[in-house]
């Protein structure tokens, strides 16, 4: 016979089950599960001169309220749109004509695979899981989504031209890159080592690190971060990042693409010009006159206005689209992964400023989600967020993509729509997983001609630095701090307009360890947001407060109290990334 203290639990379960149940068939067999009574031609209607607009604000969905499954797949298909060109960006960049130079077929890999890892990783930090035994978490159990990181760009750019440069990455005739699997193998393998400096910071308190990485420190590092992606932007608006950019007059590059391609012109052709200029023009009309749904949407709407019109005029070849396999997923190509010595140093800078990235954006997600932005909860969000942070670099750059980074547009999309919903947050992590699986979506972002993706990157990157000029102007502008900015940033911007300033510096050519030793240096002194980061810290913990009277003035916002809307238009930059 089955004993009282056995049938008690099992009704509990069977009431559980039952539940559930009853819950499940509200929510997908009722007009008020199903669809509710939101408004939903608020995230549609434009912003038309002239025309009246309701006063009243759509409802808030607070973190776990319920809210209709339409509305959830709705605003969580939306938060996958704003966060679309930002992920795709960094694989098509790395991986294209001026980076690694793989194959299209690598590269359509690459883009997929980025959907997918952003999608399963973003439920990480979405869940938030307790590590057993411990007071730790893994996630924040906000819609933290994350995205691949823009920091790790201008570092593994300036890698892989050190790799051609000293022989470790094969050169064909006319001194043209052949493809570099083992070089982004290397960027990969560098990057699982370096992940466990933010694994290990996400367990010190935040006010300890928002001491040693004030605003002071990451502001002109992000800021120096966007103005390096930039000049790739401006390259491929121009016409291509790749060989085709030092205009040779003969050969297979004279042309951009190449002589082969659609369309083929020299490179800054008032043509590519145009193409640009044309996703520029739709970002910004989106913005003026647009729904909720455009403006949180802009990028991805200008950068389809643009291929419609390089459709339309012949700049398209569908001939890639073709050949791309209906289906993709993780580690259908792999690389060999390695560490690059010289490489270590700049990667440990990008995983700090993620570190901090990370806080920033997980303080506006509160906030926007109107929780709280201080005391035992916020810091646990705070160290499960930055732990997940860490773990998902590790496990993104297994999975052959490069470091991840919680991203700040989707705070700019929580408060244009007022949802905070995690289901909203799980519908952007089905959606972005379904877009890599099918790699027909992912064949045919690789094949937008690189005027129309030159114009979408050049907006993305330079919101970048736009982020970090927000949080410089976070500080009180006091004499020290004006010292310190103008210190970092006297070296940070030479080294950015003119990178090769150091490469004359070390006469060695012996090889060995110490000629890697010398390559890593080389790279730190090359790279201006690695420079402006060391020396920023270095000088802010050195260097005494002074009593002023402008220290008593108040900041010009404070990071975790600025307002919803300009949440939104910090957004893009961070994630990417707000780096």
């Amino acid at each position: 016979m089955t004993e009282p203290d056995q049938i008690v639990p099992s009704l509990a379960r069977k009431s559980a089950f039952g539940d559930h149940a009853r819950r499940v068939k509200k929510a997908f067999l009722t007009k008020e599960g199903l669809i509710g009574s939101y408004d939903y031609a608020f995230l549609f209607r434009p912003r038309i001169p002239f025309m009246r607009r309701p006063r009243r604000s759509a409802p808030f969905f607070g973190l776990d309220d319920r809210m209709p499954v339409l509305l959830a797949l709705l605003l969580g298909f939306q938060h996958a749109l704003a966060m679309l060109a930002g992920i795709v960006s960094p694989p098509i960049l790395l991986g294209g004509a001026g980076g690694a130079n793989l194959s299209a077929e690598a590269q359509r890999y690459l883009v997929s695979t980025a959907l997918i890892v952003c999608g399963i990783l973003s439920t990480i930090q979405i869940t938030r899981f307790h590590i057993w035994g411990t007071p730790y978490y893994v996630g924040t159990g906000l819609i933290s989504v994350v995205g691949t990181s823009f920091a790790i760009i201008p570092v593994a750019l300036g890698a892989l031209d050190q790799m051609y440069a000293n022989g470790k990455g094969p050169m064909g005739k006319d001194n043209i890159r052949l493809p570099c699997p083992e070089g982004y193998g290397a960027i990969l393998g560098t990057g699982c080592v370096c992940a466990l400096l933010e694994i290990a910071l996400s367990f010190m308190p935040p006010r300890f690190l928002k001491k040693i990485f004030p605003p002071l420190v990451t502001g002109p590092t992000v800021m120096l971060v966007g103005v390096k992606l930039i000049a790739s932007g401006f390259k491929n608006w121009a016409g291509g990042n790749g060989p085709c950019s030092a205009m040779p007059k003969t050969g297979p590059y004279s042309l951009c693409p190449s002589t082969a391609g659609p369309h083929a012109l020299p490179w800054g052709s008032a043509e590519f010009i145009g193409l640009g200029f044309s996703v520029f023009f739709a970002i910004i009309v989106c913005e003026r006159f647009g729904s909720p749904i455009m403006q949180s949407t802009s990028i991805i709407i200008g950068l389809l206005f643009g291929c419609i019109i390089a459709a339309a005029t012949g700049y398209f070849s569908k001939a890639s689209i073709d050949q791309a396999p209906a289906v993709s997923f993780i580690w259908v190509q792999t690389f060999k992964l390695s560490i690059y010595g010289p490489l270590v140093l700049p990667t440990l800078a990008v995983y700090i400023i993620l570190a901090c990235e990370a806080i920033g954006d997980i303080s506006a997600t509160c906030d926007v989600s109107k929780l709280d932005v201080e005391g035992k909860m916020f810091d646990s969000r705070i160290q499960g967020g930055l732990l997940a942070d860490g773990i998902n670099g590790l496990l993104a750059s297994l999975a052959t993509i490069t470091p991840m980074s919680t991203y700040a547009q989707n705070n700019g999309v929580i408060a244009l729509t007022r949802c905070a919903n995690r289901r909203a947050g799980y519908a952007c992590c089905f959606f972005l997983i379904i877009m890599g699986i099918f790699s027909k979506f992912a064949a045919s972002l690789v094949a937008i001609p690189s005027a129309v993706l030159g114009g979408m990157t050049t907006f993305l990157f330079c919101s970048v630095a736009v982020s970090g000029m927000r949080i410089t102007a976070t500080m009180p502008f006091t004499r020290r701090n004006r010292f310190i900015l103008t210190a970092a940033l006297a070296l940070g911007y030479g080294a950015t307009l003119v990178p090769n300033w150091f490469d004359y510096f070390f006469t060695y050519k012996g090889g060995g360890g110490l000629q890697g030793l010398l390559d890593a240096i080389n790279l730190i002194m090359e790279t201006g947001f690695a420079i402006t980061a060391f020396i920023a810290m270095f000088l802010n913990l050195i260097l005494p407060e002074e009593v002023e009277e402008s220290d008593e003035e108040v900041p010009i916002e404070s990071s975790n109290n600025s307002n919803a809307q300009e949440l939104g238009s910090e957004s893009l930059g961070r994630g990417a990334e707000k780096v």
